[in-house]
């Protein structure tokens, strides 16, 4: 039997309706989910002593199921007289003080504020099926009603989809009229999200509309959303802001239908945020690894990344994702990250907090009351101290933490919140005996398990870095290409100028500062923060031989160039981002790579010099263009790619008898860091320079 209208329109349509009660008979038709379903949110609102108007009643087995459960004094009316007729003599005897009348809510029949209550269940969205001239009065015309026939601080309280234009003008009328909005998502449990996959992949909502007396003259406009049915409402600031909150939660609940139905649907990542301020807590990533083969028990798992660790390769990137996923051995993975500035409170209440909402992503076919494991590293959530967040009028928000490694040493890191998966600069930090004892000595008085080694204990807030140390690839691999300079025994007693555009936490310019004793540096920074961020931070320092510009790097290197004192450096290094989301490429800049500009860069290196580049370019076409112009200038082209992460760091110099064939880059690299590993240099034994040129590509 087909009860589905042909078009929208119907829904609005007397016959329609008829014509529906007529086919189905007495069996009840539950638009929007039961009682059950529904109940939690219904006791909420509705007191049992009050009068309750149910409109487009229907065969809706709900105002029965409220009776019996002491809501008594329900008034039910509907257009259709086939559907009143048989509720009437559905509940004659056993539901006497409840009625049912044959009535037009755009014309009801009641005084005025003869009601606490008005409830509607699908009406609403029956009746306004377009945004036509005609069904917009009449919608005006029904909520009219419903606002004169309900009491001072009564409620209308309509189930819904919330779709955009029933949202838009359901908000819009009562939010002028000055009552309270609040949009309710009624909560379901997984076993009624599963029954409902046949009916609907929206949510359902309640709009929660309460009559407050008219103010004259007040443009007071209350707006809110309970994402739980056991939350907080959290207020939001505008109509337009409501809605935008309950788009996202409808394409969260369609995401998560699809998910159920099927896998496979490539790179699927949300956000789920604290129910009391709205703010991001969890980013998850569902992985699908459609090579496993199924089994009982592999069917679905979380993994917990601890925190600090989500800007790693294996946690941060796609392909990283995907491969802790084939290694774990499940047909899907949700990788769980957690949000700086959110507390925790261990594992076990990260696992209880996420069970319910991970669980409506798990795949089809997963048995029924199946058990799923939530993995980790080390088996906890990781330690992350927030040291000092600010804001840079030229970089945005940006925060300094102390993170623990995966070898329990802690690194300080500079994160710009604007690209917040993204390490701006990194640090290890020294360990600290000091507050090594402190810890010991409390420990000892609660008599608990010994003492921590110094990697295990968090950071103290005054704790230096480790400047011998330099924790990104891609500085090392920079460092490397002073190989190319020849001669590398004699780094260490020649002069060595250096011109590095872009300072960041200072790490890379104070690595060579203190390694090269002979060298002068020149670091040019655009943004006088970071300098503050380096000194305070990151034990930077200026010296007679090294000196900080705050410049825009394009101009202080276009001034050099124009000079008639023209200086000229050994090495030019750029290691600079780009404050433009929307380029394909995020360093450098893309005036740093023009050919004019370049032509500069190349009138300011010497004859034997080095010229290098961190590039981070996700466009492979942008990124071909950029190496081609780059071979325009500088004949002598090495590309050196980092693996597990996006970064390429070029080697750049003048003329072609400088080229070199790997196994002879190799023998340079073997050479300086022969050099700088000589008794006294505190050079770190886990560098292997050498390494960095191995796999150089020459172009």
């Amino acid at each position: 039997m087909n009860l589905l209208p042909k078009s929208s329109k119907e829904f609005g349509s007397v016959d329609y309706w008829e014509k529906f009660f007529q086919q189905r008979g007495k069996k009840a038709f539950e638009w929007y989910g039961t009682y059950l379903e529904l109940c939690g949110v219904l006791h909420k609102y509705i007191k049992p002593r009050e009068r309750v108007l149910v409109i487009g009643c229907g065969n809706s087995e709900l105002s029965e199921q409220l009776y019996d459960v002491g809501y008594q004094d329900i008034v039910n009316i509907d257009i259709s007289e086939a559907v009143i007729k048989q509720m009437k003599e559905r509940n004659a005897s056993r539901r006497p003080q409840m009625s049912f009348l044959k009535m037009d809510m755009t014309q009801m029949e009641f005084p005025d504020a003869a009601f606490q209550v008005v409830l509607d269940k699908g009406t609403l969205d029956a009746v306004l099926t377009d945004e036509e001239e005609k069904t917009l009065q009449q919608v005006d015309r029904m909520l009219a009603e419903v606002g004169r026939v309900l009491q001072v601080g009564g409620r209308y309280l309509c189930i819904s989809l919330a779709q955009a234009h029933i949202l838009k003008k359901a908000v819009g009328h009562f939010s002028r009229e000055g009552w309270m909005v609040r949009v309710h998502q009624v909560a379901s449990s997984q076993d009624q999200v599963l029954e409902a996959e046949s009916r609907f992949s929206l949510p359902v909502f309640a709009f929660v509309m309460t009559k407050f007396r008219p103010v004259p003259g007040s443009a007071l406009q209350i707006f809110e959303l309970c994402a739980q049915e056991q939350g907080k409402p959290v207020r939001l600031e505008s109509a337009e802001r409501l809605a935008e909150a309950v788009r996202e939660r409808q394409q969260y609940a369609w995401l998560c239908s699809q998910l159920r139905r099927k896998a496979g649907l490539g790179s699927v990542s949300l956000d789920l945020c604290s129910g009391d301020t709205g703010e991001p807590r969890y980013t998850l990533h569902v992985v699908d690894s459609p090579a496993v083969k199924p089994s009982r028990d592999n069917h679905f798992a979380i993994f917990i990344i601890p925190q600090g660790r989500e800007t790693e390769w294996l946690f941060g990137m796609e392909e990283g994702r995907k491969q802790l996923a084939a290694s774990a051995g499940f047909r899907r993975l949700v990788t769980v990250a957690l949000h700086r500035g959110q507390q925790y409170d261990g594992m076990d209440s990260v696992q209880a907090e996420l069970s319910s909402r991970v669980m409506e992503l798990a795949p089809a076919g997963m048995p029924p009351q199946q058990q799923v494991p939530f993995l980790s590293v080390g088996g906890d959530i990781g330690v992350r101290t927030v040291q000092h967040q600010d804001c840079s009028p030229l970089s945005g928000d940006y925060v300094i933490e102390d993170v623990q490694g995966d070898d329990r040493r802690y690194f300080r890191r500079l994160i710009f919140l604007s690209n917040r998966n993204v390490v701006q600069s990194e640090a290890r930090l020294l360990k600290d005996v000091s507050h090594r004892a402190q810890k010991k000595r409390k420990k000892d008085k609660k008599k608990q398990r010994p003492a921590d080694t110094p990697e295990d204990l968090p950071p103290a807030p005054g704790q230096s870095v480790d400047k011998s140390y330099l924790c990104c690839e891609h500085h090392k691999a920079m460092i490397a290409g002073l190989a190319l300079l020849r001669n590398p025994e004699l780094l260490l007693e020649t002069p060595l100028a250096l011109l590095v555009v872009g300072l960041g936490g200072g790490s890379l310019p104070l690595f060579v500062h203190d390694h090269f004793p002979k060298s002068c540096i020149d670091a040019v920074e655009i943004d006088p923060s970071m300098l503050e961020v380096a000194t305070r931070w990151f034990g930077f320092a200026q010296s007679e031989r090294m000196k900080v510009h705050i410049a825009d790097g394009l101009d202080y290197i276009t001034s050099l160039a124009g000079g008639e004192a023209r200086p000229l450096y050994d090495v030019i290094m750029f290691d600079v981002d780009s404050k433009d989301p929307t380029l394909g490429m995020s360093c450098p800049p893309p005036a740093f790579v023009d050919q004019p500009f370049l032509q500069k860069v190349k009138s300011i290196l010497t004859h034997e010099g080095v010229f290098i580049l961190n590039l981070v370019c996700r466009d492979l076409a942008l990124k071909d263009s950029v190496l081609a112009g780059l071979k325009a200038v500088f004949p002598v082209l090495y590309v050196r790619r980092i693996e597990g992460e996006v970064n390429e760091i070029l080697f750049c110099q003048l003329h072609p008898g400088q080229k070199l064939a790997t196994s002879e880059l190799l023998e340079m690299a073997q050479a300086l860091e022969r050099t700088l590993r000589r008794p006294g240099r505190g050079w770190d034994d886990t560098y292997v320079l050498s390494d960095m040129l191995k796999t150089v590509k020459i172009v």
